[in-house]
């Protein structure tokens, strides 16, 4: 009996299509790859060197212990490469495309469980439980996110890849040699506040103003006199210097400061603790 000649042919086109590896493919969504210049919410992508990367590692000294936040993460090299060293990291980047690619390369790095990212506005991001940042930002993003950043827990660090934070001069600074851009690193620790009124054990007292870690004011000494009074932070550390006449290191506790004074007169160290008003 003769098959209808439809039938045959609708077969035949059937048994290709089966046979065709294209058609029996599911269509995959291409890989995405980020192009430097790329726009992005605040910020265009511009990537870090690796050599830059590594040295922020090390001014930061990431370790094991440490939980290092990213924000504008791009592809996540900052996160990634502070995982690597045992740290945490969690990296805040508005472009799921590049959180997505965050990812994979965590993955394929191995850190994966270390080095997680969130699609998310860094403005509005909760990084208050980080021990470091680790940011390449504009000025102008610095410049809206430094009040968050000076209200972190003192010691926090901030490691910048060029931009530095509107009037917070770094802690530590360094250039890298031999590096065709994006070579200068820089350190802020977020200091403790101090700015008020301290009474000291003799009856004296210190006012003292601070702009971040760097610290001016006047003392008032027992007799009247008053003294000018300068200072810097690291974290809750301190040292203040009244002109002429002592020296005072000690650590930030709260509304205490406990510390030795040395007279510029020689003498033996004294310990104070001094108490905020």
């Amino acid at each position: 009996m003769k098959k209808p000649m439809g039938r045959v042919l609708t077969a035949t086109f059937v048994a290709i299509a089966l046979a065709s590896p294209v058609a029996a493919q599911t269509q995959t969504k291409e890989e995405f790859v980020p192009t430097v210049g790329q726009p992005g919410k605040d910020v265009v992508w511009v990537p870090s060197p690796e050599e830059t990367v590594a040295k922020m590692m090390e001014v930061g000294k990431i370790t094991p212990q440490d939980f290092v936040i990213d924000l504008g993460s791009g592809d996540g090299r900052n996160v990634i490469a502070a995982a690597k060293l045992g740290a945490r990291g969690l990296g805040v980047e508005y472009n799921n495309d590049m959180v997505e690619l965050s990812k994979r390369i965590a993955a394929k790095e191995g850190v994966a469980e270390r080095a997680q990212f969130v699609q998310g506005d860094m403005y509005k991001a909760d990084f208050s439980k980080a021990t470091v940042l680790a940011l390449f930002l504009l000025p102008s993003n610095l410049l809206e996110l430094r009040d968050k950043i000076f209200n972190m827990q003192p010691g926090t660090r901030v490691v910048l890849n060029t931009f530095s934070i509107q009037d917070w001069t770094p802690d530590e600074q360094v250039t890298l040699d031999n590096c065709s851009s994006w070579c200068t690193v820089m350190l802020n620790i977020v200091p403790a506040k101090i700015a008020g009124t301290w009474q000291m054990p003799n009856g004296s007292e210190m006012t003292l103003t601070q702009q971040y870690q760097m610290v001016t004011g006047t003392a008032k000494l027992a007799d009247g006199r008053m003294v000018p009074v300068t200072g810097r932070l690291r974290g809750n550390d301190v040292t203040l210097v009244a002109e002429k006449m002592a020296q005072f290191t000690g650590q930030v506790k709260g509304n205490t400061i406990e510390g030795t004074q040395t007279s510029a007169g020689g003498g033996a160290p004294q310990q104070l603790t001094l108490t905020k008003k």
